[in-house]
């Protein structure tokens, strides 16, 4: 990743942060984006200091309609070439549909899914063209079955999955690197956003895990990866359990707690 930019989407904190970090630590320059552009800067200033590389910032909301348009436009202005997308951003509700704020959950399809694709595309001709390039989409492990209370977030996260795995199956032969990165409950503001802990499922691993496992998965070539053994075990024992079950029992894992 030396002297290669990359882009970071959510990079405000959690994992975002942490990918823009170990590519830093690996020579690659950076651009920011996420919607706190005082967090951008504080990242920014502290990459700046401990790697010596160009970072710039741009603070953007892409749960927003064509937001994507802007921070390509953007990103051309700085005189910047994306090598690295990493479409990080994302965010849950929780809680049953009919009861459900119906522009939160537009943007949230926006931010999980359209913006994933509409980055992707305004910067994937530029790899190709270069015959190198690498693309990271965080999915989930929710991306796995259907999930009764997250209705929303466990299909965007499908979206991403197959997406990704397609993605990458087109842009081999062209030098692009693909990959869907599967974290399962990881120690980010993600369960603040989503205003409960009844989401999360499992021990939390890091977002240090969670970039490790991305880098590895990148080494072996592989489509998509699933970060920690347990996840891994869980993904697979999906395949297994009848519809209906598997169904049953995601719902009673992520339900509303009853105090």
């Amino acid at each position: 990743m030396n002297g290669q930019t990359a882009l970071v989407t959510g990079a405000s904190s959690g994992i975002g942060a942490d990918y823009a970090r170990a590519f830093a630590a690996q020579g690659a320059d950076l651009i920011l984006v996420a919607r706190r552009e005082d967090k951008l800067a504080e990242l920014a200033a502290e990459l700046r200091s401990a790697h010596g590389r160009q970072v710039d910032v741009v603070a953007a909301d892409l749960s927003l309609p064509d937001v994507g348009r802007d921070v390509a436009a953007r990103v051309e202005a700085l005189g910047r070439t994306v090598d690295i997308l990493v479409n990080n951003a994302g965010f849950a509700t929780h809680g049953a549909l009919a009861a459900a704020d119906p522009d939160r959950l537009v943007e949230q399809i926006q931010l999980n899914c359209v913006a994933v694709v509409d980055l992707t595309r305004r910067f994937l001709p530029g790899m190709t063209a270069r015959g190198r390039g690498t693309v990271i989409n965080v999915a989930s492990t929710a991306a796995f079955q259907p999930i009764p209370h997250m209705a929303v977030y466990g299909a965007t996260k499908a979206f991403v999955l197959s997406f990704s795995e397609a993605l990458w199956a087109e842009t081999r032969p062209k030098g692009v690197r693909v990959i869907a990165v599967c974290p399962g409950a990881t120690q980010t503001e993600f369960f603040e956003v989503v205003g409960t802990d009844d989401a999360a499922v499992g021990p939390r691993r890091t977002t240090e895990q969670v970039v490790a496992t991305t880098l590895r998965g990148l080494r072996r070539g592989a489509p998509s990866v699933i970060d920690g053994a347990a996840n891994s075990a869980l993904a697979r024992l999906t395949r297994l359990i009848p519809k209906r079950l598997l169904i049953a029992i995601a719902g009673r894992a992520v339900a509303p707690k009853v105090a």
